[in-house]
């Protein structure tokens, strides 16, 4: 299974667009967005990605609250606001947030954003994964992330590259379920 994690993609709606796009060319079967869509635009090109998504607002937006039915018709929207976020896919409990601030070791997977800081690490069965900032406002580079599980193994590819350039480059993880 792949899961294509984007997070921080602000007002960036290009850019937001350009890294949907890589992760449904990686054979993604779900995108997860850790939270600051910050433009309507941000949530509509998830809808047209015909993937499975799953999100949770960040502390940037607020004003997006109200469109939770429209593009979260089966998600209560006390849910979707509401950190952390508890979910299964398949046999594997998953933990997301926006705010860094519920980094527990009570699921396989916990995802997070906000820092804008690419984050990857297995602790004690857990993994802790932040796909950086699709907006690159930090530094000059848009970033995402693929998980891919298989049966014995997590393999994470960092994709990531300068806002200049037209091609993504590629850094992978592995590590043992």
């Amino acid at each position: 299974m792949k899961i294509g994690i984007l997070s921080d993609s602000h007002l960036k709606s290009d850019y937001a667009k350009e890294v949907i796009d890589l992760l449904k060319e990686k054979n993604c079967e779900y995108l997860i967005h850790a939270g600051d869509f910050c433009c309507e635009k941000n949530l509509q090109l998830l809808k047209e990605s015909n993937l499975k998504y799953i999100v949770v607002f960040g502390n940037n937006d607020r004003d997006l609250f109200d469109l939770a039915s429209k593009y979260f018709p089966k998600v209560i929207k006390v849910r979707m606001v509401s950190e952390p976020y508890y979910f299964k896919i398949e046999d594997l409990k998953f933990k997301l947030m926006h705010l860094p601030y519920h980094l527990t070791p009570d699921s396989n997977i916990v995802i997070f954003g906000h820092t804008h800081k690419f984050h990857c690490e297995y602790t004690n069965k857990t993994l802790f994964l932040n796909p950086g900032e699709v907006c690159a406002r930090e530094e000059p580079i848009i970033s995402c992330m693929q998980l891919e599980i298989n049966e014995n193994e997590y393999i994470i590819s960092r994709y990531f590259k300068n806002i200049n350039e037209n091609n993504f480059m590629k850094e992978e993880f592995k590590y043992e379920r």
